[in-house]
């Protein structure tokens, strides 16, 4: 039998690697502009044709590279970041692994051009799907200038898989974010089909905040200054009152490396406590600089899960740290007593004689006497609505009583036997019954229908939409105060490619300033829905669930427009809501599914419910 384990080549090699460390067009961006940063740049140029797609070129100033240096830079596991297994424990770099480079090569053509400072000449490296069709002596500035064409070209699949222009550039602009927020000594300049997006000069922390964010921003930060021999904490928290439900800016770095990590989130929420709202969330901006010791960066393939050796010290530090800083700019509630007019109260001293007024005592406080003649006239008006008192006892009573009936299970609500064994009349309109605020329940000739109440109102609403847009007839409701959208960078890339399809289905926003927008109009018959809350859905539900095709980008938005308008779950409604609901649900062509599959309606057949018995 012939020997079945044979060693892959390194073409394929490398295209397994790319699926763990290029997953689209912004881990090129990623992984190259860290290498400009560790390269010592000091200026980096980002240019994308396509979100990407057709070409990502980044230009740096740094240290460049020779010409053998140049070639086996895209080799597997070559890298000037370390030498040994102890360097991964004193990383002062961005990368150290060696497979970036060969993962991009692996899927894409690049041609690199550079040169070092002492070289007359640089280099010119054209490689295509790992293989290294020329090298050659090139007149190029000092640094690195890359550029990375057709990705996944070779990998028809991962291409596919990409998302929409719109959402790929914006996780472009997430990633940038990262990169520009911790290295601001750094000029950015990004560049999208011809139009600069933004350009970055250096500055301070604070600065690159309110340069990538907006310049509101910058009112809303409090400085955290935290110094121990365990960590030092630097950066900015946001005023409570600046706190939001969605698009919250948080951001935390440590060693000036991007990191996500949910127990040092909770330690800034823990210092919120009782000055937010439930479900908001603060703005955030700390870098944390550690022993490179007492972390791991080399967990997962994009380095941003890090181990701490100290993190529960930490946690308190953090929390600590945050609360002092609320509380030394006086955003901690504190109770605020009225002292103007207020009379001095001595303290009391059994060595000082205490001086008592001459009071005349037909006059002092009695509790017990009645005050004047006014009291039994108060006696008389009480006894004169004592009639109307009762009533209002009996009819809250009967009310409470009503309130707790309703609230009990379906099946000990006594009123269920009435409406199961009586038939309700031809003429007579079938009383429909809500259990537990979320589903509707109905007789039916072969059992019980359940009807989920949210569910059936989003497939109403959807199929409502769709019909207008078809006929043409949607139509628009103007705001009368419009409402303000705070977008991140990334947010408004995407709500710019939806505009098109948001004004059909009946959407007016316009742009303020940076990235807030405000919302002029909505769909009509959306009477009393957050209408900023529902763009920022429709965005939300673009960015997580990519952009549809073309011609199912109506329907992706009417569908969210349905969900956020819909009656909620849990709400109460009223019998003549339920009776219009069930009544529209029942006239639809497709009433038993909503229209991404989930179920509307349950039937619970006689035959079960006799077996209950």
């Amino acid at each position: 039998m012939s020997d079945v384990i044979k060693l892959l080549p390194d073409s394929v090699a490398n295209q397994i690697a790319a699926g763990e460390v290029i997953q689209r067009p912004a881990s090129v961006i990623k992984e190259l502009v860290e290498n400009a940063i560790d390269a010592q740049a000091t200026h980096v140029q980002i240019i994308l044709k396509d979100s990407g797609r057709t070409l990502i070129q980044i230009i740096d100033d740094g240290v460049g590279m020779s010409e053998t240096d140049a070639r086996l830079a895209f080799e597997r596991h070559s890298t000037s970041k370390i030498r040994n297994a102890e360097d991964l424990f004193t990383l002062h770099t961005m990368g150290f692994r060696g497979e970036a480079l060969a993962s991009i090569a692996a899927i894409s053509q690049v041609e690199l051009r550079t040169r070092r400072h002492d070289a007359q000449l640089g280099t010119r490296l054209v490689i295509n799907a790992s293989h290294c069709e020329s090298q050659e002596p090139d007149m190029c500035p000092v640094g690195s200038n890359f550029m990375v064409k057709n990705i996944f070209f070779n990998v028809p699949a991962r291409r596919r898989f990409l998302k929409s222009n719109q959402v790929e550039l914006s996780n472009i602009v997430k990633e940038f974010e990262k990169l520009a927020l911790v290295n601001y000594a750094v000029e950015f300049t990004l560049i999208h089909n011809d139009n600069v997006m933004y350009k970055l000069m250096k500055g301070t922390f604070r600065q690159r905040i309110a340069a990538l964010m907006g310049n509101s921003i910058d009112q809303q930060l409090l400085p955290v200054d935290i110094d121990t021999s365990l960590v030092k904490i630097q950066g900015y928290v946001g005023k409570p009152e600046n706190a939001r439900k969605r698009n919250a800016l948080q951001f935390m770095f440590v060693n000036e490396r991007y990191m996500r990590h949910p127990y040092f989130h909770k330690a800034v929420m823990s210092a919120y406590e009782q000055l937010i709202p439930e479900g908001e969330q603060p703005n955030y901006f700390l870098r944390f600089n550690v022993d490179p010791q007492s972390i791991d960066v080399n967990i997962h393939p994009t380095k941003t899960e890090i181990k701490f050796e100290d993190e529960m010290p930490i946690w308190q530090i953090l929390a600590a740290g945050v609360k002092e800083t609320l509380g030394r700019f006086s955003e901690v509630p504190s109770i605020d007593f009225d002292t103007q007019d207020a009379p001095t109260i001595p303290a009391y001293s059994s060595n000082v004689e205490v001086h008592r007024p001459e009071i005349d005592v037909d006059t002092a406080y009695n509790p017990f006497k009645s005050q004047g003649s006014s009291q039994p006239r108060q006696h008389a008006a009480s006894v004169s609505n004592w009639d109307e008192l009762y009533a209002n006892f009996e009819r809250k009573k009967r009310e409470s009583t009503d309130e707790q009936q309703a609230s009990l299970p379906f099946e000990e609500e006594p009123a269920v036997a009435d409406v199961s064994v009586t038939a309700p009349a031809a003429n007579v309109q079938t009383a429909y019954l809500q259990l537990k605020g979320r589903y509707i329940l109905s007789p039916a000739k072969s059992g019980l229908m359940v009807i989920d109440q949210h569910r059936a109102h989003v497939r109403i609403l959807f199929d409502r939409y769709i019909g207008r847009i078809h006929s043409g007839s949607m139509s628009s409701q103007t705001i009368l105060f419009p409402e303000v959208l705070h977008l991140s960078p990334a947010q408004a890339v995407t709500l710019e490619g939806l505009l098109p399809e948001m004004e059909k289905m009946g959407f007016v926003l316009s742009r303020m300033s940076g990235n807030d927008w405000a919302v002029n109009a909505i769909p009509a018959g959306l009477d009393g829905v957050d209408a900023a809350a529902m763009v920022q859905q429709i965005i939300e539900s673009v960015e997580n669930g990519g952009m549809p095709l073309k011609k199912r980008i109506l329907e992706h938005l009417a569908l969210t427009v349905a969900r956020s308008a819909a009656i909620p779950a849990g709400r109460t409604l009223m019998q003549e809501e339920m009776d219009l609901i069930v009544a529209d649900l029942l006239r639809l062509p497709e009433p038993n599914y909503t229209p991404d599959g989930k179920t509307i309606i349950q039937m619970i057949p006689i035959d079960h419910i006799a077996k209950m018995f």
